[in-house]
């Protein structure tokens, strides 16, 4: 975990944090290996995969697993195509994902293991190349094309308490670890739990204020029960095993606006602080600025490598369903990294342009030629300018 949340200084409660309107305290006694400049995607491979010598900072613990061992894995950050989000670069790429899993499991190293994803586009991550035949089970937020939602943000029914300004959950978060809290998991099925999360996550059926929940992989595995993965409390002994309650509708934001909301928060809590109020409202523009920046510089780019009426149909192209983002996943990693050189960084809000840059390598345009373009749409453009720091102020 980044651990950037409890002792910041915008939380109301120094030290706490809380993910439920009516919730306790979710942060004491919560085991911390990895925090800060140590979370990185070298160190996440590392710890999976149980080795040690690759491992910079931290805890140095690792899963140091074995053949009849289950694994539980939740990830949640913002997300793109193909990407999920990390505090420090580089991103998580699906198939270095998927290798990584690939590997874990030629090692013999667990029986089972379950994923859980939180994050935009999250399906992404495993469409077209996630196998059946390694013993994991992975849900997502979200399909390959869509956002997630946060929820239990202020403006809200139920908001977080007053003195807070930004979001407390993600809906499919809050879907599935609600329902743990509320049942013997020893009774519960993962395919149970998934048809609830489903259902709640969807807004019962209204996408517009909701993702499909997706899954991959071993679908065998969901007949076991929750407790295998999840533990067991002895408190919930008397829990019932599975009940499908209907939960009410939820009101939600999309993540990749859920920083906004809370400048805007910060902006309007700010109006006898005449210093603070403006330095909120350039934070706004700034944020307001750089995405219109990244928006209209991927544009160009597509512009100058197909023309004014082709640009846009190539770099949105979305492919059916079973195929897999991109053919080539170090082009993808090439192309962003030429974009951002020329460009400025993506940060969490430009991720959602992944499936453009993976258009590009699909369609077999050259580095040379991505570069020439970016140079030209960026012509002048300060990389330093515009850098928004990726702020975690949805939970």
């Amino acid at each position: 975990m980044y651990d950037d949340i409890a002792d910041s200084g915008f939380n109301p409660r120094p030290g706490l944090i809380i993910n439920h309107p009516y919730g306790p305290d979710v942060y004491a006694g919560v085991p911390k290996d990895y925090t800060g400049e140590n979370v990185t995607s070298e160190n996440l491979y590392a710890v999976i995969l149980g080795d040690k010598t690759k491992l910079k900072g931290g805890s140095g613990k690792v899963i140091d697993s074995k053949p009849n061992d289950r694994i539980f894995i939740y990830y949640t950050d913002h997300g793109g195509p193909g990407v999920l989000g990390m505090p420090n670069r580089p991103y998580v790429y699906a198939m270095d994902f998927i290798e990584v899993l690939q590997r874990k499991h030629a090692s013999g190293g667990y029986r089972e293991m379950v994923i859980y994803v939180e994050a935009c586009e999250s399906g992404s991550i495993f469409e077209g190349i996630m196998p059946r035949d390694i013993n994991v089970y992975v849900t997502t937020a979200s399909n390959a094309q869509e956002l997630s939602f946060g929820t239990y943000c202020p403006g809200m029914d139920p908001p977080p308490p007053p003195d807070y300004l930004t979001c407390l959950g993600d809906l499919f978060s809050v879907a599935w670890m609600e329902d743990a809290e509320s049942h013997n998991l020893k009774a519960e099925t993962l395919q149970q739990q998934y048809q609830t999360v489903k259902k709640r996550t969807s807004n019962f059926d209204n996408h517009a204020f909701g993702s499909h929940v997706m899954e991959y992989g071993d679908t065998n595995i969901k007949s076991d029960k929750l407790f295998l993965f999840l533990g067991f409390d002895p408190a919930s002994v008397n829990f019932p095993p599975y009940n499908f309650k209907l939960q009410p509708s939820m009101q939600v934001i999309t993540q990749r606006d859920a920083d906004l909301l809370f400048l805007w928060q910060m902006y309007n809590r700010s109006k006898h602080e005449p210093e603070r109020k403006t330095e909120m409202l350039k934070q706004i523009k700034d944020t307001e600025k750089h995405r219109r920046h990244i928006d209209e510089s991927v544009k160009l780019v597509g512009i100058l490598l197909y023309g004014p009426g082709k640009g846009s149909s190539v770099l949105d192209h979305v492919r059916g369903p079973g195929l897999a983002l991109v053919d080539d996943w170090t082009c993808l990693k090439e192309m962003v990294r030429v974009f951002e050189t020329e460009c400025g960084s993506l940060t969490q809000y430009g991720m959602k342009h992944m499936r453009a840059f993976a258009n590009i390598c699909n369609s077999g345009i050259s580095a040379a030629s991505v570069e020439e373009a970016c140079r030209e749409a960026c012509g002048g453009y300060d990389a330093g300018e515009l850098h928004p720091k990726n702020r975690g102020y949805s939970a």
